[in-house]
C-alpha cells in the first residue's frame, strides 16, 4: 500500500510548476526521498500503536539511545516537553518515545505531513508552521493546551540550519511560552547533539544564495532519517522550568530565547541551571 504516493500528491497540488515535471523526474525525486522504503517500514508495522510503534522504529533502525538527565522528567505531564530540532524526524520520534514511556500519552505540535504515518496521527495536534490555521485548528489545539496531556514541542518551527557557522535552530517561536503561563505548564528542556549530513546544509546554503525560498532541502528528511541506522543518537533532559519564572521582566519572543539558549547549554552540562 502506498501511504505516500509523491506523484499522487504532484497530481492533486495546486501547482503548475510541479505538474510539469516529467516521470523520469518524480521517479528520481521518489528515490531521494525513498519514497518505497518509507511505505514498506509503514505497512509493515502498520497495526503498532503508542510506545509499541516507537520502539519498533527505533529497532528497525537498530538506533542506539545514549539519555542523560532521564531523572528530570518530573511526575506531573502536564508539561511542554521542547527541544532544538537538528534532524528532522530522527528527533521527533526519540522525544515522543521518551514521553509516552514516562506518561502513556502525548500530543506533539506538528503539520499536516504526519497525517502520512496512521500509527500517528492520533497524537498530532495540527498547525501550520508557514501560515495562518483554520478556526477549527485553532480551537481543537486550545483544547490540548487546556488538557493535562504532555505536548511535546520543536520551538523552532522547522529543522535546523547552518546559521553563523554553525548548525543550530533558527530563533524560537514565542508562542510556548505565552501558553506555558496561560496554561500553567512547565517546560521541560531537551538537546539532541548531532546534525544531519553535509548534503542537507549544502542544498540549503546553495537554496539560500540563489534566492529560492522554498525549502527543497526539506525533501533530504527522509534519507536522513535512514542516515541515522546503525547510529547512536545522544541527548539530554534538564531540569523543569517552572511557568512562572515567565514574568514581564522580558517579553515572551524573548523569553523564548532565553530558554533557546539554555538548551544549548544542556550540550555541556545536563544540571546547568537557568540563569534566569
Amino acid at each position: 500500500m502506498k501511504h505516500i504516493d509523491l506523484a499522487a500528491s504532484i497530481k492533486e497540488s495546486d501547482s503548475d510548476f510541479l505538474k510539469k515535471f516529467p516521470h523520469f523526474v518524480v521517479r528520481w525525486l521518489e528515490m531521494i526521498i525513498k519514497q518505497d522504503e518509507l511505505n514498506y517500514i509503514i505497512e509493515k508495522y502498520k497495526d503498532f500503536e503508542g510506545a509499541d510503534f516507537h520502539r519498533a522504529i527505533i529497532k528497525e533502525f537498530n538506533i542506539t539511545l545514549e539519555v542523560e538527565g532521564l531523572e528530570n522528567l518530573p511526575e506531573n505531564r502536564k508539561c511542554f516537553f521542547v527541544s532544538n530540532h537538528p534532524f528532522g524526524i530522527a528527533d521527533g520520534l526519540v522525544l515522543t518515545k521518551t514521553v509516552i514511556e514516562k506518561y502513556g500519552t502525548f500530543k506533539a505540535i506538528g503539520n499536516e505531513s504526519f497525517r502520512f504515518v496512521p500509527n500517528l496521527r492520533p497524537y498530532i495536534a495540527l498547525v501550520n508552521p508557514f501560515g495562518m490555521s483554520s478556526k477549527t485548528v485553532v480551537a481543537e489545539l486550545e483544547k490540548v493546551y487546556q488538557s493535562d496531556v504532555a505536548i511535546t514541542h520543536f520551538p523552532a518551527g522547522i529543522v535546523s540550519r547552518r546559521y553563523d557557522g554553525k548548525v543550530q535552530d533558527q530563533a524560537w517561536q514565542k508562542s510556548f511560552i505565552a501558553r506555558s503561563i496561560s496554561c500553567q505548564r512547565d517546560i521541560v528542556p531537551f538537546y539532541f547533539h548531532g546534525k544531519n549530513s553535509r548534503l542537507f546544509y549544502y542544498i540549503n546554503l546553495v537554496r539560500r544564495a540563489f534566492g529560492i525560498k522554498t525549502n527543497i532541502e526539506l525533501a533530504l528528511l527522509p534519507r536522513e532519517l535512514f542516515n541515522k541506522r546503525n547510529k547512536t543518537i545522544r541527548f539530554v533532559i534538564g531540569k523543569p522550568i517552572s511557568w512562572k519564572t515567565f514574568d514581564t521582566s522580558h517579553t515572551h519572543i524573548a523569553w523564548a530565547q532565553i530558554v533557546r539558549a539554555h538548551v544549548y547549554k544542556l550540550a555541556a552540562d545536563k544540571d546547568c541551571k537557568p540563569d534566569f
